[in-house]
């Protein structure tokens, strides 16, 4: 059996545990530079606030329902999620994480176990160390156990916070419910096609011809149709490294100049050569982008990328940084107000299986350097030593007017109880 669990309304719940007089209050959280809305509570979906939807948009909803905001707390968020995650692995050891609040999981052997009461055992666990509500999907697949994980979230007084898919009557209720927009895995574009096509629900996708999934969806979707009628097809990753790695911010203000640009290309590079290290990866293509801001119309609009083919693999944070640049001047236009920029490594592949060719490869003494800067900032802080070209003295930081405390990480935010 696998299981999904998932955090509820993870930001707004993070925020919730040590803000006790916000419950049944809504809540929203910001994206990057207090932009746009990235999390809510049931409370403000109920009120009309949309994912993704820009701050300004819904300021009226926001003042006539006394809506609290908050700016990205990821620090907060972060080690939440790790709290919440140690404490699952006593319970499930065999884990992927699939997001910062979301987790499948197997269960080798499951016919001794009571899964409703197992899953609920491990609800109030969570609830009384950490205060996060979650729910939890049991189901022979993991495309499965994503739709039983959405029953025990939509209907938590009945289920109590865990739904187990464990027969074929209880697997053909699900599916018949789930509308097929609604399938983990199954896009805007494909579920457009499939409710043209007269296919309303996941129950009638499962029952469409192989040939014709497979023509218009691919082998990926042909696989997800055999998840979705029992038949284990997608496998826990939890060992498998990341097949590409990217890093993007959107800028505090708008950037004119390449300079200013290039610090913030460069250091997105360095912070994807530190990821590529951690897992033991090289990469051997590399992706610069950079856009304005489409969301003031009154200025000229660009936006550019550029993927670059390295003429070796590396994860060095030196070579990735020249590579990147170089990128950057073939995309970086003078005269436009940049307002995103980010770095995307690919074609990635595991450093025990690299071949090395005779007259193009990395610097060989940078493995070592590399592995010395990693130790010297994770001894004495994060980025104590950075390239020259990351401007040491410039301190880039995001707008966050309203940021809570981080309680958990900073000492001098943790919470003061008066007794």
């Amino acid at each position: 059996m696998f299981a999904l669990i998932d955090c509820n309304n993870f930001f707004a719940s993070c925020q919730r545990v040590f803000r006790p007089d916000l419950k049944n209050k809504p809540i929203i959280v910001l994206s990057n530079n207090d932009g746009c809305v990235i999390a809510r509570s049931n409370e403000a979906k109920a009120i009309g606030i949309k994912m993704g939807q820009p701050l300004f948009e819904c300021k009226t909803l926001v003042d006539k329902y006394s809506i609290e905001v908050f700016s990205s707390n990821y620090a907060l968020y972060g080690d939440m999620s790790n709290r919440v995650f140690s404490l699952i692995k006593e319970y499930l050891p065999m884990m992927e994480v699939y997001s910062i609040d979301e987790a499948f999981f197997h269960i080798e052997d499951s016919n001794n176990i009571d899964l409703d009461e197992f899953g609920r055992e491990i609800v109030k666990k969570i609830q009384k160390c950490t205060g996060i509500p979650i729910s939890i999907g049991f189901a022979p697949t993991k495309s499965l156990a994503k739709v039983a994980n959405k029953i025990a979230k939509k209907f938590p007084q009945r289920t109590m916070g865990t739904y187990v898919i464990d027969s074929t009557e209880k697997q053909k209720k699900a599916l018949k419910w789930t509308k097929v927009e609604d399938v983990w895995g199954i896009g805007r574009r494909y579920s457009k096609k499939l409710i043209e096509s007269g296919i309303k629900n996941a129950l009638d996708f499962t029952m469409i011809e192989d040939s014709w999934v497979k023509k218009f969806m691919s082998v990926v979707g042909l696989r997800l149709k055999q998840d979705l009628k029992g038949i284990p097809t997608i496998e826990i990753e939890d060992l498998r490294p990341k097949k590409t790695i990217a890093t993007t911010r959107s800028f505090e203000t708008t950037c004119t100049e390449f300079e200013d640009i290039k610090e913030r290309i460069v250091t997105f590079a360095v912070v994807c050569a530190e990821k590529l290290r951690k897992q033991k990866s090289f990469a051997g293509t590399i992706m610069v982008f950079l856009h304005s801001n489409f969301h003031n119309k009154t200025q000229e609009q660009y936006s550019k990328s550029y993927v670059y083919k390295l003429p070796f693999a590396t994860n060095s944070s030196i070579e990735l940084a020249k590579f990147a640049i170089e990128a950057l001047e073939k995309i970086f236009i003078k005269g436009y107000n940049y307002k995103k920029a980010g770095v995307v490594v690919m074609d990635l592949e595991p450093m025990d299986n690299f071949q090395y060719t005779l007259f193009q490869a990395s610097n060989p003494t940078h493995q070592k350097l590399m592995s010395s800067v990693d130790y010297l900032n994770s001894t004495y802080g994060y980025q104590k030593v950075r390239l020259a070209s990351q401007s040491p003295g410039r301190v880039w930081k995001m707008n966050q007017e309203r940021l809570s405390p981080q309680y958990t990480t900073k000492l001098d935010e943790i919470i003061i109880v008066k007794a």
